[in-house]
């Protein structure tokens, strides 16, 4: 491996791991979501594991830390590289006491 390239995948490693805590108005947020296509996994420390199929065969998968939060909606990345999951509907309990919230148009419960 050349010297740049070495620097390069460290440097990378590095930002990799800069995740900051949920900050306390989100604190509810952290947990695991999903349905029958979808995996959102959102730690207390800020960190975001998704997976989810199309149902075609494509498969998305992305694991990042939070960048920061837009209203109810989170931009997640790791250098020039992000994306931004869209909150329609915040984490809610319902009347059947589970928790559940719509992202990216997708309606998803709280493992």
């Amino acid at each position: 491996m050349t010297p740049i390239r070495a620097l390069l995948v460290l440097l990378l490693a590095l930002l990799a791991g800069c995740a900051e805590p949920l900050p306390p108005e989100h604190a509810h947020y952290a947990g695991v979501w999903r349905n029958e296509r979808t995996r959102l996994a959102i730690s207390p420390d800020g960190r975001v594991f998704y997976t989810t199929t199309d149902g075609g065969g494509m498969h998305k998968k992305i694991d990042a830390p939070i960048r920061r939060f837009d209203g109810d909606s989170f931009e997640v990345g790791v250098g020039p590289f992000s994306t931004t999951f869209v909150v329609s509907a915040a984490p809610r309990r319902g009347d059947d006491g589970r928790w559940s919230m719509t992202v990216d148009g997708a309606e998803l419960v709280r493992d």
